[in-house]
């Protein structure tokens, strides 16, 4: 009786270690949108790429080599998978960023939960939760609401366009994550993160060759905040992905959506319409009820 006590107290805190983490994902990755949305198409996607990457493969080689890791771990071909599922969601995911709002794009963006949910259970074999369908259902009619103002405005092709984009985007992330969580069994966290700038900067250089463009003034700041942000942002989701399941961490990791909406009003002025706020607060509710559920018995479905 004491074993299993000592053993759903370990869970518990387990699950709300893992919360912590994604919450702290989703707040670093909801800044290194406002610094890709600052810096507003004025240097080209695949050079934001290839400065994200150098820096975080600078600071992971560095704690590789600190703590003495090898970094080549021991799931090449898994790594490498996980290296290109990145680099095209994170090209997606920028290019979205210069279009839509940033409330918007990362709304959309969060589609990828409900992918995660169904790779997971054909992948991983994963059960899925029942709390976790409705948090997906709920977190998706919040999409829907926060995605319904871009279509009236001027030029619908791009808004279409940008949206399928974040679509791509959303659906490269899930199955990158689904990754992560294979991976995270055996290789170590700073293993899975040095991959993804390892296959990044290769792939954006020949987009470089032929549409560089050299950073002025504070475009510098905001190109070291991408790559300091992420690199922040990686950390905290590989772990939290190592502690909860894919679908229930991905499903928490709304509150992203939730940073992102307020750094849109306060930093770019965007508009907040009543569609707005009320699919911010489904996801935040989505939100609310996957942290719950981290803290009852696993029943499955």
């Amino acid at each position: 009786m004491r074993e299993k006590q000592l053993k759903s107290e370990f869970n518990i805190e387990k699950n709300l270690k893992g919360i912590k983490f994604l919450i702290g994902s989703g707040l670093a990755f909801s800044l290194m949108s406002v610094c890709v949305k600052a810096i507003g198409g004025r240097i080209p996607i695949s050079e934001l790429v290839f400065a994200r990457a150098t820096i975080s493969i600078i600071i992971t080689r560095f704690f590789l080599y600190k703590n003495k890791i090898n970094p080549w771990g021991y799931q090449k071909r898994l790594l490498l998978i996980r290296g290109l599922l990145g680099t095209v969601a994170l090209f997606c995911i920028f290019k979205a960023l210069t279009i839509l709002p940033i409330a918007t794009a990362t709304v959309i963006q969060y589609i990828y939960p409900t992918f995660t949910v169904i790779c997971a259970y054909i992948i991983l074999k994963e059960f899925i939760l029942r709390r976790i369908i409705y948090s997906i259902i709920i977190g998706w009619i919040g999409i829907v609401l926060v995605s319904q103002p871009e279509f009236n405005s001027n030029n619908i092709k791009e808004t279409i366009l940008a949206i399928i984009i974040a679509i791509l985007g959303a659906l490269m992330t899930s199955l990158a994550y689904i990754c992560v969580r294979k991976l995270s069994s055996k290789e170590h966290p700073l293993v899975i993160i040095y991959y993804f700038p390892l296959v990044s900067i290769p792939l954006s250089i020949p987009f470089i060759i032929n549409d560089f463009v050299l950073p002025t003034g504070t475009d510098w700041l905001w190109i070291i905040g991408i790559g300091i942000f992420t690199q922040i942002g990686q950390l905290c989701i590989t772990e939290g992905l190592r502690l909860l399941p894919a679908g229930q961490a991905t499903s928490l990791n709304y509150s992203q959506v939730i940073f992102a909406s307020i750094w849109g009003v306060l930093i770019f002025h965007e508009t907040m319409t009543s569609s707005i706020y009320l699919g911010g607060f489904c996801v935040l509710i989505s939100t609310i009820i996957s942290i719950s559920a981290s803290k009852t018995s696993q029943a499955k479905i």
